[in-house]
């Protein structure tokens, strides 16, 4: 297995625990809020909610950095510093979500999910100004699809911090629920917090699908101008 073939398939396995991931935290999320459930069964959809969005969030942090890689196999090269930028990253930024999720509730943990939430800003910032100078410059012309991929991974970044700004209710509730304080005002409030993160969540599924697209059919490549040209 070549070097390239590796980081494609570690690619390809991201994208797939991103999304399933996604897809079974939203599925278990209904059962925390169905209030005709009893505590015990609230408690163990929520237990089993919030491990499986560990999944997800390890996919993230990582994407960027497989992703930089496999863009040198499409003749994007980087300079040494930014290379290195590059491979630290996922390390760093998943290191830091394990982090946080393993030492929930911590004082020293809770001032690390600030410095998270701004370091999410940070990327998102870093990567269109990064994209709109290599747009403006001419490093994206061979592979323009590098910089939809990136500016779409952004928004993605973006709908999560969304999410996490939408859940304070639904988080409100959870507390309710194991200390045994539910009231008809601590459902409403997880429920109507749970529709408030939906259309970020489905926008992060349209988004992985356009990622998926521009990931195999690479509009505005050389390959892909000379398959539509009939070259």
């Amino acid at each position: 297995m070549s070097t390239h073939e590796f980081f494609l398939i570690v690619h390809l396995i991201l994208f797939v625990y991103w999304l399933g991931g996604d897809l079974g935290v939203f599925y278990s999320s209904g059962f925390v809020v169905n209030e005709n459930l009893s505590k015990e069964t609230r408690l163990i959809a929520s237990k089993i909610m919030l491990n499986l969005d560990l999944f997800p969030r390890m996919c993230l942090s990582l994407m960027l950095t497989v992703g930089g890689i496999l863009s040198e196999f499409k003749g994007l090269e980087h300079p040494l510093w930014q290379m290195i930028g590059i491979i630290l990253l996922g390390p760093f930024w998943l290191g830091m979500v394990l982090t946080i999720h393993f030492n929930h509730g911590k004082a020293w943990a809770q001032r690390l999910t600030q410095f998270d939430f701004w370091f999410r800003w940070a990327v998102i910032i870093g990567i269109l100004i990064s994209v709109g100078y290599s747009f403006s410059t001419g490093r994206l012309a061979p592979a323009p699809w590098i910089g939809g991929k990136l500016v779409i991974f952004a928004v993605l970044v973006f709908c999560g911090i969304m999410i996490r700004m939408a859940l304070k209710g639904f988080i409100d509730g959870l507390r309710a629920i194991g200390m045994d304080a539910v009231t008809a005002e601590s459902n409403a409030g997880m429920r109507a917090s749970l529709a408030r993160v939906r259309p970020w969540v489905l926008a992060i599924w349209a988004g992985l699908l356009v990622e998926t697209y521009l990931g195999v059919v690479e509009p505005g490549s050389p390959e892909q101008l000379a398959l539509v040209m009939g070259w």
